[in-house]
């Protein structure tokens, strides 16, 4: 996760804690870049990073760039079965919508949570 100064220490260890209880959830790795996009395709630099990752195939990067207004979502193809790109527009709905009021931190804790909890394997009963 890189956050820069965006957030504090306080607010990089309740990230950190989000993060945790989001991944022990659904069983896939949540990964957060808070900062300046390099270039001027947001979208080829949030994918770019989500590639670098360790397990980029059952792996979720967030990219917000303040100064920009942006907001990105890339999931890896694991994650794809079972997270809808709806889904994903809904958590970025209300990630944007805290960060329009200045709250980065809150809206960063309630989109990992939103898309951890559609990610979630769903429980199925068997006769």
């Amino acid at each position: 996760m890189a956050a820069g100064e965006l957030l504090s220490e306080s607010d990089r260890l309740a990230l950190d804690k989000a993060i945790r209880v989001a991944e022990q959830s659904c069983r896939f790795e949540f990964s957060v870049y808070a900062g300046p996009a390099e270039g001027d395709d947001t979208r080829a630099w949030a994918t770019r990073l989500h590639n670098r990752l360790v397990a980029p195939a059952r792996s979720v990067l967030i990219l917000v760039d303040p100064a920009r207004r942006v907001t990105e979502v890339v999931t890896g193809g694991d994650v794809r079965r079972h997270l809808t790109d709806a889904e994903v527009e809904l958590a970025v709905l209300a990630m944007t919508s805290e960060f329009a009021s200045g709250k980065l931190l809150s809206g960063l804790q309630r989109g990992i949570a939103m898309l951890a909890e559609h990610a979630r394997p769903q429980n199925t009963l068997h006769a």
